[in-house]
């Protein structure tokens, strides 16, 4: 039986790509305000970025490629941390997924990051849990895919790790934690790390959340939940 089903974020339930585009431009318009070439160091944010996000330090090792490492970076990572879209688009039926299967169980959504960057990516989505937690609220330390923030997430919603599911993009993270718990995982093949192999191996792995809600609401009970 399933009783509450937990989401990851980024690159799950949108396209991260898409909140990034908006920051580099507010660094890069910054940055322009400095003195930097605004496009060229955009232009450097985003080459870089591509490189995989994991790697850290892209508005140094930007700055650094167009020539510019006497520009501060301390207003830049602030402009970058300011960054809040009105509205982000969520992956193509994610909306009608979560609002039917928050119909039958709890959901919540765990997420790793500064949680105001992230608050702000929820507002803009503009989609409801029953619980959110933010990991980095727990210290950097306990990001997944240590398994304290999906404890506290599933201790909130009072449903034990076996009788739950972890729907993410990333095997080393969400499915690392998910089994850690004692959850099951399904992979979305999602955003950034798509092409990454089922490792550590989920329970399932399918091509997005709205094929992932689709094979839950096979088993999840019939019947609908409380809200007061």
């Amino acid at each position: 039986m399933i009783d509450a089903v937990l989401f990851d974020l980024d690159d799950t339930l949108y396209p991260q790509a898409e909140w990034l585009g908006g920051a580099w431009a507010a660094v890069a318009l910054r940055a322009g305000e400095l003195g930097a070439p605004e496009n060229s160091l955009r232009a450097a944010l985003e080459a870089v970025a591509a490189e995989g996000t994991d790697r850290g330090h892209i508005i140094d090792r930007a700055l650094a490629t167009i020539g510019r490492s006497d520009v501060p970076v301390a207003p830049l990572v602030a402009a970058f941390r300011s960054h809040a879209p009105t509205r982000l688009r969520p992956y193509p039926g994610v909306r009608f997924a979560l609002e039917q299967m928050r119909q039958r169980v709890p959901i919540g959504l765990v997420t790793d990051g500064d949680p105001a960057i992230q608050r702000s990516k929820i507002d803009a989505l503009r989609l409801d849990f029953d619980t959110i937690v933010f990991s980095d609220q727990l210290g950097r330390a306990h990001r997944k895919p240590d398994p304290a923030p999906l404890e506290l997430a599933l201790e909130r919603l009072g449903v034990a790790a076996e009788h739950a599911v972890m729907i993410g993009d990333r095997p080393g993270k969400d499915v690392a934690a998910a089994r850690a718990v004692g959850m099951r995982a399904v992979r979305v093949r999602t955003g950034e790390y798509a092409d990454l192999p089922d490792d550590p191996a989920p329970w399932r792995s399918l091509p997005d959340v709205a094929a992932a809600c689709a094979l839950l609401d096979t088993l999840l009970p019939r019947r609908a939940v409380s809200r007061v």
